[in-house]
């Protein structure tokens, strides 16, 4: 009984609130399938030049292209998508009065927009599930298709991540990738800089690969120049006497765009053991949740379009409003998690500043057009 009342003082039509939420979702739906389709088809037409350009290509090769390209471009606009379905529901019921009708049986503009957000939590919730499960995997896989110049028949991807800088003591260590040989971690094509203790370069290591077996390296096929004496010694197998492990490779090399929260944690935390910074990453993983949570603001910065009376604007200039709004949070979030990736913002401060600073905007515009105006009198009274 307690739960029902206090239900009904949060949201006191179950009939409306489903009215307002399957709108929102309907036109969310709508939209992003709409969108999807013409991204997609304006992406085939620049990409299936190269798709079809190596031998044994098919129209498999482009099914397997939109099977890996469509997650990416779902997920990347399913924000926007939310933006514009809350601008088109709430404009649709502030054209049909609907909205007048609401505030004159009681609700006020948060008890309005609160189906909305409900049904802007269902969607981000989909959104960070449909990330952790299948826009990962595509990630990896399409950018090491891509790598192979789309390529038929490619054997499963051994590679663990890309390419990497390692500094070790007065080396600096370039590895062009990292794979997986059965249980060995194999370094491929590893350049080596050697320098000396004002940092001058003292020779140049250039191996095909390297491995790491009973606890030491060694280098394979591998030709050191001596910048000195200019001279080039050749050695089929040679010891590599450094002290870092392969975990370290393999932690350094990871894409956060390739594993899911679980994984890039389990790295992180392997990365903090040895003493090796992790604010990079550790932006990345916060922007995983902060990602699909942005979907959350949408029907606050939409707001604007549905509150208001009509002789403060046209319903077109607040549209308009609603979706400058959107567009700011889109890129003040993909600049900050840009300085967050380069160690120029604290991870959370990269992650989350735009959400709470939009959030707070969203709120300052609703108590300015509906909130925060009192009833102005007729110059009768």
């Amino acid at each position: 009984m307690i739960l029902r009342s206090l239900r009904r003082m949060i949201i006191p039509s179950g009939t409306l609130a489903r009215y307002l939420a399957q709108m929102h979702l309907s036109r969310f739906a709508g939209i992003l399938i709409g969108l999807t389709a013409v991204l997609q088809f304006l992406d085939l037409l620049g990409a299936s030049d190269d798709i079809m350009k190596p031998e044994g290509a098919s129209w498999v090769s482009i099914l397997s292209y939109v099977s890996m390209r469509a997650p990416q471009l779902i997920s990347q606009f399913t924000p926007f998508a939310a933006l514009l379905a809350s601008l088109l529901t709430l404009a649709t019921l502030n054209q049909h009065s609907e909205v007048v009708i609401m505030k004159a049986a009681g609700l006020s503009a948060h008890r309005i927009l609160l189906p909305l957000g409900l049904a802007s939590f269902l969607i981000a919730t989909g959104h960070f599930i449909f990330n952790e499960t299948i826009v990962v995997k595509g990630n990896a896989a399409l950018e090491y298709w891509q790598e192979n110049d789309y390529a038929v028949d490619l054997p499963p991807n051994t590679a663990l991540a890309g390419r990497i800088w390692i500094k070790e003591d007065n080396l600096v260590i370039l590895v062009e990738s990292v794979s997986r040989s059965g249980k060995r971690i194999v370094l491929d094509k590893v350049s080596i800089y050697e320098r000396d203790d004002k940092k001058r370069l003292t020779a140049m290591i250039k191996a095909d690969f390297a491995w790491y077996q009973n606890g030491r390296w060694t280098l394979h096929e591998a030709r050191r120049f001596d910048t000195r004496t200019h001279e080039l010694t050749i050695k089929a197998v040679q010891d590599w006497d450094i002290p870092t492990r392969p975990e370290r490779f393999t932690a350094l090399s990871v894409k956060p765009n390739h594993v899911s929260m679980i994984e890039l944690w389990r790295v992180m935390q392997k990365l903090e053991k040895e003493g090796i910074p992790t604010q990079r990453l550790m932006a990345s993983f916060l922007q995983k949740i902060a990602g699909p949570a942005a979907t959350l603001l949408m029907p606050i910065l939409a707001a604007v379009a549905a509150f208001g009376v009509h002789r403060a604007g046209s319903l077109v200039l607040r549209v308009f409003i609603g979706m400058a709004l959107g567009f700011s949070f889109f890129v003040a979030d993909n600049f900050m998690l840009a300085m967050g990736e380069f160690g120029a913002a604290p991870p959370f401060l990269a992650a989350w500043s735009p959400f709470f600073l939009f959030l707070l905007l969203g709120y300052a515009v609703i108590f300015n057009t509906e909130e925060g105006k009192p009833a102005r009198s007729s110059k009768n009274d």
